[in-house]
């Protein structure tokens, strides 16, 4: 039995991770391709009307099919592709109602996969220190997560290397 927990493909666990304050950047190469598969993830506790208590969350940042998503997992179920829609707030910053997002993996998880939508929260993320994401449901009610944001440039950067994300520039006055 212990012989079958060494054999364990380094490919679907932790190893070649690199802490980058509350963020995990993960370094696995694919064995298919050759090609590194990046990605960064942070947790945090979230909570859900229906659920007696707070669960762990992720958020992860990563390239899908060439594609920037934003995505967050839940240990319950957050709603349906039908009824439930992604909000968030970036510190202080005006928030975001009805974020093009879609509810995927067994209606506990829920991505941000369209790429001006992606482009908007990175923008925001940069700089910031928390984001509060709120998820609305007409079938399972709200669930909120506040996920930490220090040590998200290297996060940001190492996620998205195969797949940048256009990111606004602020506009320049001249004179």
């Amino acid at each position: 039995m212990l012989v079958a927990c060494s054999n364990r493909d380094p490919y679907v666990t932790s190893a070649g991770e690199t802490p980058s304050g509350s963020w995990r950047i993960f370094h696995q190469v694919d064995k298919i391709t050759g090609a590194e598969l990046p990605s960064a993830s942070v947790r945090a506790l979230a909570s859900q009307t229906y659920v007696a208590n707070a669960a762990w969350s992720v958020m992860q940042l990563t390239c899908f099919d060439k594609q920037p998503i934003v995505r967050f997992g839940f240990e319950f179920k957050i709603g349906t592709s039908k009824d439930t829609i992604l909000g968030y707030r970036f510190d202080d910053k005006p928030g975001h109602e009805s974020v093009a997002a879609r509810v995927v993996a067994g209606d506990v998880s829920m991505i941000i996969d369209n790429p001006v939508a992606v482009a908007e929260f990175v923008n925001e993320m940069t700089g910031s220190k928390k984001v509060y994401v709120r998820i609305r449901s007409m079938a399972v009610g709200r669930t909120t997560a506040e996920y930490p944001l220090d040590g998200s440039a290297p996060a940001l950067q190492a996620a998205f290397a195969g797949c940048p994300v256009t990111i606004a520039q602020p506009n320049k006055r001249t004179s």
